[in-house]
């Protein structure tokens, strides 16, 4: 028996040895390059000799075999107009990556017609400094190389990484100081809709990182694209173009020290917002726009029992670990006659809890003066629980033939987001008392965006076509809101228990639907092709339709003490009061106070088109051009609160947009660009409604205002380009802005309670520096380093008309600078990735103060701005080869774990009549650090 298991045995090992070998693999990668320029070839065919397996050399030169069996080759590489270099004794090794320089040399041959199509990628650092250098605009750009190194997780986070570009709230961009109201953004070539229901921003975390192929960020008008940008105008590519046919699949876990291994609190959801949608289950019977009849007492009675989810139970548990999990596809097939069918596609899911514990969150009135100390309007401490869940889907299909390409584009994310806080404090306001609050939150979004796209290039000519919808909505079913306040009766028997007063317990359910259908055509022809002067004519139409539907609906409840025991408004909340047997319409029921004038809708009709002429001057190349826009947007406001009189207010506005910009080429490496445009910022449909809405965070509503207008801006730009290599690049910018009726955020301040609402102020003006340097660092002797680094200086200044409520100041939003690192240790032998990344903003407004501007006023009545503190963020990525198939990769975020701190600086003056600040904080909690280890898998 023994005999047998060893012969078994051997066997067996003798087998598995045999597969191995017969599996054993590697790859072979590198650059093709010109002999004489040393400038890489893009498009040259490398064949694996005596096979048809082969690949074509990217926009930077490089390229990739995989899955070659271990062994020696042989590597043929050939181009048109080129001498076929011919490679022999070309090793690989199981699991190794064997890396090749080729340097091809010009030849004189004749050939024969040839049938080439070619895709150009962008997905590389090389790639993305080619369309940057070669741009005839001021352009930024990241790639999805770059997205791999770093690890970010969502477009939000990818962003950041760009000269002149930080976030709010780690979603909404700020671009070179100008909030998320000045920046546009287009996907795949196609307008979006706002994310957000008060204000005009697209949230970039419902992007995932790894769809996207690159980021481009114009930072100069341009006649082809939409003149409603001052700060950025993004475009994002999504992928459509495997690598290879190929399967992969990413799974991680991770954990936050702020979260985990601690108790969590939350409100028991439903099944499907797993998955990010939202439940029926959550919705009023009847829905948004369901009948509720006040004095129909069976109607109001049946509606509190059961026309309302009444789980109001807050449950315990330990929360469990962020869990990120994504598959993605690709497969092309070559076809006769140059024809080419390609299919890219991804799906990911991400499920993520977040605690907050012991938030300072307070507001302050005018400052003690007297006993120099803080003058607290509201002391909270908060204690916030959130989950977060990501589903996404990503579906890309391109056919490619001779002079023509069309693509099929669809990007989904559904995002749905649970959150409950405690907020305990004080307020002192006309007295003195303690409060109690608690918020159950719930919203989903849902995000579509599709394209059909065509680009056709006829000699001498180029035609590129473009229609797309979007879809977003944005659902918050059933926020309901406890509020308990301290009984301040001296010699009540309940003096000093917390007590519920009427209308003290709110529910509140908003929806927005937005719908974006646009088409766009494009025309490009270079006359004199091939000659030393060679004019280019750009022209085009665009159109765009879109659509905005803001529902609310409020309702609260009241109780008829009569019928209810005396100490009733003591209970306890959950447990004591919202009880079955407490519902009816004499007792505790629920009240529709809706509004219907905080509900409207809207539509805007925008069309455009443009013409410019590019002159290349010799080393000078001059782009000039004008873009006329009409804009029409209709807003209808309903007039009365409990019918649904309509009244609608047009905008329309018929403007032409110069713009020019200049290239110096000083040599092939060296560029000198220059460039001026004026652009626009027109108001949006939430921004000139009247319709308020509470924001629970601020503890403040928030309104529209109707009279807004358009704001016009002026843009001047310079900026040095130098490419030491084709993957490294070293930039720097100056840049002014300067702003007439730019939209800002106002506050109204009613005894302590403010609301905030927008205005137009009279002029701003803005002015910066950015430097960005992408450099390996091999010249200072550290082989396998590379350096990423980019800063900005900038100040701004808005000035308000004579009369207005607001003080001159910096713009809303706006950092004085901002500072992006990351060194990068990547030897190509081990398979290894080592990054340090790191992030300081400075201190920029979040929140808008009061001015005393009254006849004799003085800066001793002043409220001052609410300012985000600058803090310190520090970021370990690593990421391992294991063999061909498999990664390894681990970060480690925010290790410095700063707090996160929002401070306010009263002046006065003192006795001497010297100014005094003090700073006092508004509110501050730590994030926590957060770590993640993650396994990938490409087959």
């Amino acid at each position: 028996m023994n005999r047998i298991r060893r012969n078994l045995a051997a066997t067996a090992a003798l087998l598995l040895l045999s597969i191995e070998t017969i599996l054993a693999q590697g790859s072979i990668s590198g650059v093709v390059t010109d002999a004489s320029t040393g400038e890489p070839v893009l498009g040259a065919t490398v064949l694996l000799a005596g096979t048809t397996r082969g690949t074509a050399t990217d926009v930077d030169g490089t390229f990739h075999l995989g899955n070659i069996e271990a062994g020696t080759h042989t590597i043929e590489v050939s181009m048109l107009t080129y001498a076929t270099a011919r490679l022999t004794g070309v090793e690989v090794r199981d699991g190794a990556d064997t890396r090749l320089e080729v340097k091809l040399t010009e030849t004189s041959e004749q050939v024969g017609e040839v049938v080439v199509t070619a895709v150009r990628r962008s997905n590389t650092e090389s790639a993305v400094n080619i369309d940057v250098r070669n741009s005839l605009q001021v352009v930024s750009g990241v790639s999805s190389q770059t997205i791999a190194r770093t690890q970010d997780s969502d477009a939000g986070e990818v962003v950041r990484r760009i000269p002149g570009i930080s976030l709010i709230d780690d979603k909404f961009i700020i671009a070179r100081g100008l909030s998320q109201r000045y920046n546009n953004v287009w996907v795949n070539n196609a307008a979006v809709p706002s994310s957000e229901a008060d204000s005009r921003a697209f949230s970039f975390d419902v992007i995932p990182a790894g769809q996207i192929e690159n980021i481009l960020i114009l930072k100069s008008p341009s006649p082809e694209v939409p003149a409603d940008f001052t700060g950025g105008f993004i475009k994002i590519q999504t992928k459509d173009q495997p690598d290879d046919n190929a399967f992969a699949v990413q799974y991680s876990i991770g954990l936050n020290t702020a979260t985990h291994f601690r108790d969590f609190l939350y409100n028991k959801g439903f099944a499907s917002e797993l998955f990010g949608f939202g439940s029926s289950r959550r919705m009023v019977a009847g829905g948004i726009d369901g009948r509720y009849d006040n004095s129909d007492a069976d109607f109001v009675t049946r509606m509190t029992c059961n026309g309302f989810n009444n789980d109001w139970q807050v449950r315990t548990r330990r929360p469990v670990p962020d869990q990120k999990l994504s598959f993605s596809f690709g497969r092309s097939w070559n076809l006769s006659e140059g024809r080419r069918l390609a299919m890219n596609g991804a799906v990911n899911y991400s499920y993520v809890q977040r605690t907050i514990n012991d938030m300072e969150n307070s507001r302050y009135g005018v400052y003690n003066k007297r006993e120099d100390t803080p003058e607290y309007l509201y002391k909270y401490t908060d204690d916030q629980y959130r989950t977060d869940v990501h589903l996404g889907a990503m579906f890309n299909l391109s056919y490619l033939r001779p002079h023509s390409r069309y693509s099929l584009r669809n990007l989904f994310n559904q995002i749905g987001q649970d959150k409950y806080t405690f907020r305990d404090g004080w307020q002192n306001i006309s007295s003195h008392y303690d409060q109690q609050k608690a918020e159950y939150y719930h919203s989903s979004r849902t995000t579509y965006n599709g394209q059909i796209a065509g680009v056709h290039t006829p000699d001498g000519h180029r035609i590129d076509w473009n229609v797309g919808y979007s879809y977003a909505d944005r659902h918050l079913p059933d926020r309901r809101i406890i509020n308990l306040l301290q009984n301040d009766i001296y010699g009540d028997e309940h003096y000093g228990e917390m007590r519920l007063d009427q209308n003290e317990i709110q529910r509140d359910f908003t929806s927005l639907v937005e719908h974006i259908a646009s088409a766009s055509v494009n025309y490009e022809h270079t006359f004199r092709e091939g000659e030393r002067f060679a004019p280019m004519l750009r022209a085009g139409l665009y159109g765009e339709y879109r659509t905005r539907n803001y529902r609310t609906r409020a309702f609260y409840y009241r109780y008829n003490v009569q019928n209810l025991p005396a100490d009733f408004p003591y209970g306890d909340v959950v447990d004591e009061i919202l009880q079955d047997g407490n519902y009816g319409f004499d007792r505790l029921y629920v009240y529709d106070d809706t509004d219907n004038r905080n509900s409207y809708k809207g539509e805007n009709l925008l069309t455009a088109a443009y013409a410019a002429l590019q002159l290349p001057l010799g080393p000078v190349s001059l782009y000039a051009g004008v873009r006329f826009e009409h804009s029409d947007m209709d807003l209808t406001s309903y007039t009365r609160v409990s019918e649904w009189r309509t009244k609608v207010t047009s905008y329309t506005y018929d403007d032409l947009f110069p713009s020019v910009n200049l290239t110096w080429r000083i040599s092939d490496r060296h560029q000198l660009r220059a460039a001026y445009g004026m652009s626009t910022n027109r108001p949006e449909f939430r921004e000139v409604s009247s319709s308020v809405y509470y924001d629970f965070d601020l503890f403040s509503s928030v309104m529209g205002n109707p009279d807004l207008t358009a704001a016009y801006v002026q843009n001047a730009d310079l900026r040095y380009e130098w490419y030491p290599t084709s993957g490294e690049t070293i930039s720097l910018s100056l840049f002014y802005k300067h702003f007439r009726n730019p939209i800002e955020t106002a506050i109204l301040d009613a005894g302590g309670s403010y609301t905030y609402t927008f205005e137009n102020a009279d002029r701003a003006n803005v002015y910066g520096v950015e430097l960005d340097i992408r450099k390996d660092l091999a010249f200072l002797g550290l082989k396998n380093f590379s350096l990423s680094f980019n800063a900005s200086l900038i100040e701004s200044e808005v000035n308000f008309a004579e009369g207005s409520m607001e003080h001159d100041r910096p713009m809303q939003g706006q950092s004085p600078y901002l500072v992006n690192g990351g060194l990068f240790y990547q030897p190509e032998r081990l398979g290894l990735s080592v990054g340090v990344l790191y992030n300081r903003i400075g201190k920029r407004i979040v929140g808008i103060g009061r001015s005393d501007l009254s006849s004799g006023g003085s800066i001793d009545n002043d409220i001052p701005d609410m300012y985000e503190m600058p803090r310190n963020a520090l970021d370990l990525v690593v990421s391992k080869r294991l063999g061909r198939i498999w990664e390894l990769k681990f970060s480690a975020r925010d290790l410095l774990n700063e707090e996160i701190r929002f401070c306010q600086f009263p002046e006065f003056t003192d006795a001497s009549g010297r100014t005094q600040t003090r700073e006092q904080t508004t509110k501050r909690y730590r994030p926590g650090r957060g770590f993640m280890l993650g396994v990938s898998a490409r087959f």
